[in-house]
């Protein structure tokens, strides 16, 4: 208490709770940033000190950067201020304070006498009130009783209207009112709806005009009707049977006028002027516009069909149609203007007839010009300009029909329905749809669809097929517009007609056809060579089929866009059936490793042109297939995306790259049968030291061994270079190159092979003519001397065969450069003795090669062989192997267990022991 009575305002506190908010809001405030503090003293304007409720917390808050002794002392000014103003005022309005009550007596009773008049005031004004809602009351209801009388004067003209509509109706189309049926019953006269010549102007000459005047008087009356139903007037009731016959006789007069209008434009007798046929278009125009302005759209159509399409229709779809002669269509040609009756015209008295060229719809043999409503502009006109075929015949005069007879008729109908209302509403002239298209296309499913439509014989069937898909797209371009096709495209008779097609049984036969061929040429297990008289650019029968197959796939004569899946699928399939008759029949189990004989070489010459003729028809297929896909196959696929159309030709690609991968065994295979070829012919190299030390000329060599050329000759025979025409001829481009280097490389691991047992047979020797004072030389000569020369002489000759080698290679595309081996032995023939380069071993060509010599033979041929082959390496480097920590001493060692064991698993264990301890003791004695 005592500490309250010292801090009234709880200074302490608010400080701390400050300091604590300040020290909270201390990062927020350095990242936001303030502005400087600007000194406001405290006045009457302050919003803190001028709120209704002081809020201390606020008001501090507000001067939260000023100290709180500052605080004080401004807070103790403005009190002080504030007091002296309050002296100031007391002490300028004392008199005025003193003086205010004295002033207020007696303005009561002043008040009092002010309230009198107002009260007889409001009583006058209240009754003046009453008085006028009295008069107010019954102007409305005069007003009120006005409009029901307006109201119904309103109906009253309507119904008067309505009536004299009628009857104006009904003398316009010479309908008998009620009161003349009960006076007489004669029949209503006709003569507006007969063509004679007697009849006036108005119901001959102005009959479309006039008929459209009493459809718009027709629409009024049927808009006054409703207006007036929706009244609930008896009246309109009573007179609707009137009103449905002036529409049935409206409807009756205007079918009437059109079909005679039709006629006189499209009758085979109607010849007329140009000036006559312009009006004869006019009043089709007119008649057509009443029939929109009444709703009567599918009115018009039945008269178009049952006056026009019809009756051609019936003279020319009929079942015998396709055997039956086609009659040309002639086109309409004008005569002169005459004032004789057509009706009473002779012959005699007819001007002379103006000669015509036949009618044709299509140009023929010419480029068409692609524009909307005309048969003969449409890309599809050359497909039925075949005279021979009789279904192109018949659709070619349905077209010229539509086109000299409807096309006109159909343009208008169109601009009339764009002029009218109706286009706002899916109603409207569908001439196209619901009278040309659906007349002749159920007519051809009824008359014509055994025929048509039979699927039994493919190549008649994809000609109707193509040939009815042209005659339906020439019709789309004989359209107004591109409404109407889609209109006739969602016709149900369009629909019908389109399931009548039995493409599923069509793609089952062609398949059929297709794949029995393809099956029975795969059914023979061995490559067959194409016939001659073929003259296709793949060698065997087998690719030959499956070329043709693919190709029948999407050619003109089998291909139908809507099978473009199927087709698809297809053709990925026959590429994995002679990727699968590849694996299955041609590719080798493995490499052969028998010594030669004459039957093994014939064999291999089959195999090698077996597998050339494979190779190049897997790749002049994929070739061709691609080619086949960009040429055609990409245009016949349906549109799509690019990443769709992308994974299709990925698709492709990857399946052309599965039936090459195919062949790799084959190319293997091939290699490896003309290096065993090479290889062979490398053996004289073993007897040439013999044979120089042999000779009693002991001149230096100046050409290259006789063998030299026949090394790799194998390889040019295969590729038929220098030799005639060999089996891998066509594969030189592609596969010569690859070919000659690996067997180059391989031919020159074997001649390092035997180089290197030349050396190792010329070192014993001189180590043991070493060993002895007096020996006998073995190549003639007792001086060393002598025996230098032969050395030289049978390095020069090495040399020389070396080179030649080299060039052999390089004229089959090898690069010397990139060869290991032959560097490895043009450095062993160049080295001089006690000098030999450390010897190259390639661990996948020579140890593979030597163990397929060695699986031949038996366990003790193993030890001997692989005991040579080890104690090879360390003579080939003896200069390096003298001292027993050189590298070469240790690889000498490891030789036989890294790089030779794995090829031999048919030791047994004892052997292998037997084997290992051999070899190694030979190491370490040599």
């Amino acid at each position: 208490m005592a500490s309250t009575s010292r801090d009234p305002f709880e200074l302490d506190r608010l400080a701390e709770e400050l300091a604590t908010r300040e020290k909270s809001r201390e990062d927020s405030d350095d990242a936001t940033g303030h502005e400087l503090p600007i000194y406001i003293p405290l006045s009457h304007t302050n919003p803190y000190l001028t709120s209704e409720v002081f809020d201390v917390e606020a008001f501090l808050l507000s001067r939260s950067h000023t100290s709180l002794r500052d605080l004080r002392s401004e807070l103790r000014d403005y009190l002080s201020t504030l007091k002296e103003e309050l002296v100031k005022l007391i002490n300028d309005d004392y008199e005025a304070f003193i003086s205010l009550s004295t002033d207020l007596r007696g303005e009561g009773a002043r008040l009092e006498r002010i309230k009198q008049p107002l009260g007889h005031l409001k009583t006058q004004i209240l009754a003046s009130k009453s008085d006028l809602q009295v008069i107010q009351d019954a102007i409305q209801e005069k007003l009120t009783k006005r409009a029901t009388l307006r109201a119904e004067k309103a109906l009253l003209h309507l119904l008067l209207k309505i009536s004299e509509s009628v009857t104006r109706l009904e003398s316009l189309l010479l309908i008998a009112s009620p009161a003349q049926d009960e006076e007489s019953e004669e029949p209503r006269p006709v003569n507006l709806n007969l063509p004679e010549d007697n009849v006036d102007d108005r119901t001959h000459g102005n009959r479309a005009k006039h008929l459209s005047r009493v459809a718009a008087e027709y629409s009024q009356l049927l808009y006054h009707a409703n207006k007036a139903r929706e009244e609930k007037c008896v009246f309109v009731d009573e007179i609707q049977w009137r009103i449905d016959r002036i529409r049935s006789t409206l409807s009756s007069d205007l079918d009437h006028l059109f079909s005679t209008t039709l006629l006189s434009l499209t009758g085979e007798e109607g010849k007329t002027s140009e000036v006559e046929k312009a009006k004869t278009i006019a009043d089709i125009t007119e008649c057509l516009r009443t029939y929109d302005s009444m709703g009567l759209w599918r009115d018009a159509e039945d008269v178009l069909r049952r006056d026009v399409v019809r009756r051609f229709v019936k003279k020319s779809i009929f079942p015998g149609a396709l055997a039956a002669p086609q009659s040309p269509i002639v086109p309409h040609t004008p005569f002169r203007s005459s004032t004789t009756p057509a009706s009473l015209a002779t012959p005699s008295a007819l001007p002379p007839r103006t000669p015509y060229t036949p009618f044709t719809s299509f140009a023929l043999k010419t480029p068409f010009n692609h524009s909307l409503g005309s048969a003969s502009h449409s890309p599809y006109a050359h497909i039925l300009d075949d005279s021979e075929d009789p279904l192109a015949s018949l659709f070619s005069q349905i077209l010229r029909f539509v086109e000299r007879d409807m096309s006109k008729i159909m343009v208008i109908a169109d601009k009339v329905s764009l002029k009218s209302v109706s286009t706002a509403r899916k109603d409207g002239f569908e001439i196209l749809a619901n009278v040309v298209w659906e007349e002749f296309g159920r007519a051809i499913m009824d008359e014509l669809g055994l025929v048509v439509f039979a699927a039994g014989r493919p190549n008649e069937f994809r000609k109707h097929y193509e040939i009815t898909n042209a005659f339906i797209r020439s019709l789309e371009f004989l359209a107004p517009s591109v409404h109407s096709v889609e209109a006739m495209r969602a016709h149900p008779v369009y629909t019908a007609f389109e399931r009548r097609w039995q493409l599923p049984v069509y793609y089952q036969l062609r398949w059929k056809e297709i794949v029995s061929k393809v099956e029975d040429v795969l059914s023979v297990p061995r490559v067959e060579l194409s016939s001659a008289k073929e003259k296709t650019a793949f060698a065997s029968t087998q690719a030959t089929a499956i070329w043709v197959a693919i190709s029948a796939c999407w050619s003109a004569e089998v291909f139908i866009p809507e099978l473009t899946h199927r087709f698809w699928r297809l053709t990925l399939q026959l590429l994995s059936r002679y990727k699968t008759w590849l694996s299955e029949s041609m590719v080798p189990d493995s490499i052969p490793v028998d010594p030669p004989s004459a039957e093994s070489i014939a064999e291999d010459d089959k195999i090698l042109r077996q597998y050339a003729m494979v190779i190049l028809d897997a790749r002049e297929l994929h070739m061709h297939v691609l080619a086949l896909w960009q040429e055609e196959i990409s245009l016949m696929l349906p549109e799509a995306a690019g990443e769709e159309r992308a994974n299709l030709e990925d698709t492709l690609r990857e399946s052309l790259s599965a039936l090459t991968a195919t062949t790799a065994p084959m190319s293997t295979h091939i290699v490896a049968i003309l290096t065993k070829r090479c290889c062979d012919a490398l053996l004289p190299v073993r007897s040439i030291s013999s044979q120089f030390r042999a000779m009693s000329n002991k001149q230096m060599p100046k050409e290259p061994s006789y063998f030299v050329s026949s090394i790799l000759r194998p390889v040019k025979v295969f590729f038929g270079i220098g030799v005639g025409q060999g089996p891998g001829e066509s594969l030189k481009e592609h596969f010569l190159v690859s070919y000659a280097t690996e067997i180059f490389e391989s031919v020159a691991q074997r001649y390092v092979h035997h180089v290197a047992g030349m050396k190792k047979t010329e070192d014993s020797l001189r180590r043991l003519k070493k060993g002895k004072k007096q020996t006998f030389s073995l190549f003639g000569g007792n001086t060393k001397e002598e025996e230098g020369k032969d050395e030289e002489r049978i390095r020069a000759q090495m040399i020389l065969d070396v080179e030649a080698f080299g060039k052999d290679g390089q004229l089959l595309g090898v690069d010397l450069e990139q060869s290991e081996a032959f560097k490895t032995l043009t450095e062993m023939v160049h080295a001089v003795d006690g000098e030999a380069p450390p010897f190259r071993l390639n661990t996948t060509n020579e140890t593979s090669s030597l163990g397929q010599y060695i699986e031949s033979s038996d366990t003790w041929s193993y030890v001997q062989t692989l005991s040579a082959f080890s104690i090879r390496v360390v003579h080939a480097n003896v200069s390096l192997c003298r001292r027993r920590d050189s590298p070469w001493w240790r690889r000498a060692n490891i030789l036989f267990v890294a790089f030779i064991l794995p090829h031999f698993p048919r030791l047994r264990e004892e052997q292998l022991g037997i084997a290992i301890g051999d070899i190694l003791n030979k190491i370490r004695v040599t």
